[in-house]
């Protein structure tokens, strides 16, 4: 059965959430933006699966779940249906409209716009930067194995493992799932190939869109692009 519409209010509720990629509570909604998430607004989002409320206290605390972010993609992609009149109601509906061009322009994400960084995993380096250092690392190397994986028998590598496991045209596949099929291809290597496979035209490399569910192996898995770490690939169209 078709989930029921949220309510503009609601769906406003799940914009924040999702622009704030974080647990937020009552309270801190309160401070920064003067609102709280309670009553339908709340029973609503709970009820559809887009917010895991937990109570603290005497309040609640709110984040949004994977199926909360599967939403705001789908709002961000068809429009956020809003009251036909009112500023705030245009400013919405403009800002989301704005957001999408520029993820439909740019081939990213909404992770990539809104989503949170880890400083302690997550080296601010350009690509550029990052290909490089590692090219050094893997020059340097003196393991013969290091030696023998061309990047492009890594590239090749990739390829064929994605084809293996992807369900069919233009499916997301993880690098949690893929890393194990490169057998003894270092990761260095294995690493700057993907970097250079995300200039090329059929190669999508981006993160999970909700940072809050994933593994630790799935973080492990994740090769950093710029300044973020990216978890699945897409080789297609």
């Amino acid at each position: 059965m078709p989930d029921k519409p949220l309510s503009f209010s609601a769906t406003c509720a799940l914009l924040v959430l999702m622009a704030e990629d974080w647990e937020l509570s009552n309270p801190e909604l309160k401070e920064k933006y003067g609102v709280t998430i309670t009553g339908k607004e709340r029973t609503a989002l709970n009820a559809g699966g887009y917010v895991d409320s937990r109570k603290q206290g005497r309040s609640y605390s709110h984040v949004l779940t994977d199926k909360g972010w599967h939403h705001a993609s789908e709002l961000f992609r068809d429009g956020v249906g809003a009251p036909a009149t009112g500023f705030a109601a245009a400013a919405v509906r403009a800002l989301v409209a704005g957001i999408q061009r520029h993820v439909s322009r740019s081939e990213s994400s909404l992770a990539d716009v809104f989503g949170r960084q880890d400083s302690a995993t997550t080296p601010p380096t350009g690509v550029e930067e990052t290909i490089t250092a590692q090219e050094k690392t893997v020059s340097r190397a003196s393991d013969a194995s290091v030696a023998t994986f061309l990047s492009d028998d890594v590239e090749t590598s990739i390829r064929k493992a994605y084809a293996q496991l992807a369900d069919g045209p233009n499916a997301w596949v993880s690098l949690t799932r893929l890393r194990p099929l490169l057998g003894e291809a270092p990761r260095e290597l294995v690493d700057a190939a993907l970097r250079r496979m995300i200039t090329q035209p059929d190669v999508h490399i981006v993160p999970w869109e909700s940072q809050k569910n994933l593994s630790q192996e799935d973080r492990d898995a994740a090769v950093i692009i710029g300044d973020q770490p990216k978890h699945r690939i897409l080789i297609g169209a």
